[in-house]
């Protein structure tokens, strides 16, 4: 027989994660609108209380449920959808109701500022978003002169979306905290991951390192444990969004998510039943 790969154990539980994220904190949520995001953790940090949080994400219910219990101060987005429903209802009442401030950016841009702060500089050059509203839309945005060319470019100065906590979901993983997609698209959780302080990872099933590369190709592995933190299992842990080949998106339930944000009675209804409960007590409730 070979020689064991030998890897650090880094599994954790929800709660322990969960316990790193303290109000005011600025956390990057992976997955992609309504595909792939780590909404076990998110349904946990909804019920734990916090407060004043800046959200970081291509966004879906993360940034809605976050909304709607009141955690959010400020969300930094290229899009907040639900992909089958255009618009993520609870983030629209909580900006139509000034209830949170928000950046808004071009999704180039976005991805410029994760790789800024993933690289630890200051921003990254680009032509994305001259001559648009984005920069009439955030006054903070700056312009550099490009040192090259005759005449010098003006470039939009893209600052690094820098971090304190990253939250991202994969389909299996090993205990030493290496991540991979099984799916055909990877997003950006590495680079969610490379620019946040602390990172951490649920996923589906964590299997022996030796088996990753049974499941599909070395290009798969998309997140490497010099990134992460804290690894847990969550089985179907990113319901109700996508996570194939897992399982689809969940269309029925996700309805009845949107549906929540028509009036508070039925939002309080929908988190007495689905968010304020154990997340066991939510894959019952789910269960189909």
């Amino acid at each position: 027989m070979g020689d064991q790969v030998s890897v650090p154990d880094k599994r954790l539980e929800i709660d322990d994660v969960v316990a790193e994220i303290h109000d005011g904190m600025t956390i990057g949520v992976g997955g992609w609108g309504s595909r792939r995001k780590p909404m076990a953790l998110i349904r946990a940090l909804a019920r734990a209380g916090r407060r004043d949080l800046t959200i970081v994400s291509y966004g879906g219910p993360d940034v809605g449920m976050l909304c709607a219990v009141g955690a959010v101060r400020h969300v930094v987005y290229a899009f907040v959808s639900l992909d089958s429903i255009p618009l993520e209802p609870h983030f629209r009442t909580a900006r139509q109701s000034g209830a949170v401030s928000a950046t808004e950016l071009d999704e180039g841009m976005f991805l410029l500022g994760l790789q800024a702060a993933a690289w630890r500089v200051p921003f990254l050059p680009s032509r994305v978003g001259l001559g648009s509203d984005v920069l009439r839309a955030n006054p903070h945005l700056k312009t550099v002169m490009s040192p090259y060319g005759d005449p010098a470019d003006e470039l939009v100065a893209v600052p690094a979306l820098e971090l304190d906590v990253a939250l991202v979901h994969m389909h299996r993983a090993d205990r030493g905290g290496n991540g991979q997609y099984l799916n055909v698209d990877p997003y950006f959780d590495d680079l969610f991951c490379m620019a946040a302080k602390r990172r951490f990872m649920s996923v589906e099933r964590i299997v022996e390192t030796e088996d990753l590369l049974a499941n599909g190709p070395v290009q798969s592995l998309r997140v490497n444990r010099l990134m992460v933190d804290g690894v847990l299992a969550t089985p179907n842990g990113a319901h109700f969004t996508e996570c194939p080949p897992d399982y689809a998106r969940d269309e029925a339930f996700q309805k009845e998510y949107a549906a929540s944000a028509r009036s508070a009675d039925d939002w309080a209804a929908f988190r007495a039943k689905y968010v304020d409960v154990t997340e066991a007590e939510y894959q019952q409730a789910v269960a189909r």
